[in-house]
């Protein structure tokens, strides 16, 4: 309908306002959308027909049964957690928190709590979309991450949940394949991603482009031109020399757990 309409993704992106890239991964099947979406798209392709546009809300119906991220939209960005689990490699630097796809329920809520849910409502389901996310760890994707080692010494200094965070992070480290995790360490010193944290999104469907998503409190950020995942990219290749490797990575995790187990002055 896009092609027949003479329109780019571009111009479909522009005038509507989406996240970059949502097109193209309507498009390939692999982001279910909901019907309003559906609706806006077929009035900007100018599609009159009643039978066409109650047949293309029922593949929307039929396309949402595996879109489960859409009944979290209240407490996360759904167009990223879309995103995200038809993703084929993950990379992300968070530089002050355990990244979500590695944390444990007990973090998820403590975080929720002190970046500001206000209800136990809103602090459990934040809890059950972080374990709905991990699916993706068993499901064969190459993770990569880079923790600052600020995260860590925050989690220290929480001791109740410390132990049996970092404990997941050493399992996960050591256990599973295709996950990547390097700590960043403050000796490092200035670093190339001083900004702030992102995740660059790419996809085993050449066809799906590649995205970064840049976190704020009230919603998110997609990138999608060419420089600007360049960019990215180069920061966190940067990222990760500056990093331990997977092995001192672990052994520093284990390091804060056995100064968790002490206590910290």
């Amino acid at each position: 309908m896009r092609e027949a309409a003479g329109m780019t993704t571009a111009a479909v992106t522009r005038q509507l306002g989406w996240a970059a890239g949502r097109v193209n991964h309507l498009e390939s099947g692999r982001h279910g959308t909901d019907p309003s979406a559906l609706r806006d798209l077929m009035r900007i392709y100018e599609v009159t027909d009643p039978e066409r546009i109650e047949a293309v809300l029922a593949l929307g119906r039929q396309s949402r049964q595996r879109g489960w991220w859409h009944t979290y939209n209240d407490v996360l960005d759904g167009d990223y957690l879309g995103f995200e689990a038809e993703a084929s490699t993950i990379s992300v630097y968070q530089p002050s928190v355990i990244p979500g796809l590695l944390q444990t329920p007990e973090y998820a809520a403590r975080s929720a709590r002190a970046s500001g849910a206000v209800t136990e409502k809103d602090i459990e389901r934040v809890v059950a979309v972080r374990e709905k996310r991990q699916e993706v760890l068993v499901e064969g994707i190459e993770l990569l991450a880079v923790l600052d080692e600020n995260a860590l010494m925050r989690l220290v200094h929480t001791s109740d949940i410390a132990h049996e965070q970092l404990a997941r992070l050493i399992t996960i480290a050591e256990a599973v394949n295709g996950i990547t995790i390097q700590v960043l360490p403050v000796s490092a010193g200035l670093h190339a991603a001083m900004g702030g944290g992102f995740v660059i999104l790419d996809y085993a469907d050449a066809a799906d482009p590649s995205l970064v998503y840049l976190e704020g409190r009230t919603g998110g950020t997609f990138l999608e031109k060419p420089e600007e995942l360049e960019d990215y990219r180069r920061v966190f290749a940067s990222l990760m020399r500056s990093a331990l490797s997977e092995e001192e990575s672990i052994r520093s995790i284990k390091q804060f757990q056995e100064e968790g187990r002490r206590g910290v002055s």
